[in-house]
């Protein structure tokens, strides 16, 4: 939900919505995410790719796909200067929405006062269940029968920002943990731009912590 959509709309704009995205890896849903701005799905672009991770593969999708991509080195204990930096970059390219994507690091309050509302994640489990790392082992070893993804507004709180969707997916009983998070991974390259979606089509209200969609 961005902010504006609040006081009832959304945006207006006559160009698409600017869309900025962090990613530390191979960036597999940044690819989701392009491809359905390339065919119309989501009315928007990619705007820039900023990665903590000089070899992250998501630089070269974005590369590939004529988008700016930047690399920030991430040095420890310095979280605020590199938001910063980040932020500048995202204000730069005029994003209107930031996207999680794959990035390993706790968003902290320098990006999300800049970007309030205005941060999105995706997550392999269906939350408040298994959040943080290797969530779609803990469900497998847990013995759910299901499991699935959530785009989720991000907040301080790990995992726990208010819910924009969630996708199901049936544990199967030849299932291993790497079989399950394959098809866990194939919805959340459906889950991510449809939130997306969602969160630019003026069509989202957050009351607390829920978000309903008009």
């Amino acid at each position: 939900m961005l902010e504006s959509s609040c006081a009832g709309g959304g945006i207006l704009t006559d160009r698409k919505h600017r869309l900025g995205v962090l990613a530390s890896g191979r960036g597999s849903n940044l690819q989701a995410i392009i491809d359905a701005c390339a065919d119309g799905r989501l009315d928007a672009v990619v705007a820039v790719v900023i990665s903590d991770n000089e070899d992250a593969f998501a630089l070269s999708r974005a590369k590939d796909a004529g988008i700016r991509a930047e690399f920030i080195p991430w040095v420890k204990g310095k979280r605020t200067d590199w938001e910063a930096k980040a932020v500048e970059i995202l204000n730069e390219e005029g994003c209107e929405l930031v996207c999680l994507a794959g990035y390993m690091r706790i968003a902290g309050s320098t990006l999300l006062n800049a970007f309030k509302n205005r941060v999105l994640n995706i997550h392999p489990a269906l939350l408040p269940s298994f959040p943080g790392l290797h969530a779609q082992e803990q469900a497998f070893d847990w013995g759910v029968k299901i499991s699935g993804c959530t785009v989720h507004f991000v907040t301080d709180d790990l995992d726990m920002g208010p819910i924009i969707l969630q996708k199901a997916v049936q544990v199967r009983e030849d299932d291993t943990a790497e079989s399950l998070a394959d098809r866990i991974l194939e919805q959340e390259h459906k889950a991510y731009p449809e939130a997306i979606g969602l969160a630019l089509s003026g069509r989202t209200e957050l009351t607390g912590r829920k978000v309903k969609v008009k």
